[in-house]
Order: C-alpha cells, then sequence, then structure tokens
C-alpha cells in the first residue's frame, strides 16, 4: 500500500468496499504509488526475508541435534527392548531353576547338552564343524 494520505484513503475505502459492496456505498479509488513508496516495500520485504533466513541458520545447529538425539533415542529404544527380552528369558529360566519339581530335570538336561554326560546305556554323538571352517 501506498503511504500518506492518498494511500490511507485507498487502505481504507478497500477495507469498506469490501464489507458494503452489496450497498454500492463506496466505490474503490484508483490511486498510483511513487517510486520510493515501491523501494520501500521492497526493502521491507528484503529484511522480512533476510530475518527469516537469519532465523533459519540461527536454528539450523538446534534442528540437526534434536534429529541426531533422535536417532539416539531410536538406538537406545531398541537396546531397552533387546535387555527387555533377554531379562525376560533369564528370568523364565530363574524360575524355572526355582522350581522343585523341574530342577532335576532341567539339570540333568543342561549338564548333558552342555557336559556331555549320558546315562547309562546312552551313547552322546558330536556333531564336528567342517573341516573348511564356518559352518553354512
Amino acid at each position: 500500500m501506498c503511504s500518506g494520505p492518498a494511500g490511507r484513503r485507498q487502505w481504507v475505502n478497500k477495507i469498506f468496499f469490501c464489507f458494503f459492496r452489496d450497498y454500492a456505498l463506496l466505490a474503490p479509488v484508483n490511486v498510483t504509488c511513487s517510486i520510493w513508496d515501491k523501494l520501500t516495500r521492497l526493502a521491507v520485504g528484503l529484511l522480512v526475508m533476510a530475518g527469516v533466513l537469519g532465523i533459519v541458520v540461527w536454528y539450523e545447529p538446534v534442528v540437526q541435534e534434536n534429529q541426531r538425539m533422535r536417532v539416539e533415542k531410536f538406538e537406545l529404544d531398541r537396546k531397552i527392548d533387546d535387555e527387555s527380552k533377554t531379562a525376560k528369558g533369564l528370568d523364565t529360566q530363574l524360575r524355572s531353576f526355582q522350581n522343585p519339581a523341574l530342577e532335576r530335570t532341567l539339570v540333568e538336561r543342561l549338564a548333558r547338552e552342555r557336559l556331555s554326560y549320558a546315562k547309562p546305556g546312552e551313547n552322546v554323538v558330536h556333531f564336528e564343524p567342517p573341516a573348511g571352517g564356518a559352518a553354512r
């Protein structure tokens, strides 16, 4: 908008024309702006754009830090889930050891698997990995 009395009059006329156009009380006024009015609007527009650019540059490190922390939080949440599953499995094993009815059979099974023990009359078979290195 143009500054000065003519610019204010045009602004007021536009407002009233929008509200009272059905009644046709006021007609829009065509006022030309000077070069200084146009330059002032351009300068204000450039200042606003410079301000927005300054804010973007100012907060860019904060946004990057926030992104890094979100990735770190995701990784930590994944580790917490993994550790919770491990803790649940260990808790189940602990409860099975505390059950007197299952304790003896569980200890026997673990001794047979890990120490290669066998009951009388049983044969223990071991499978060796292939000679080429890692098993497929």
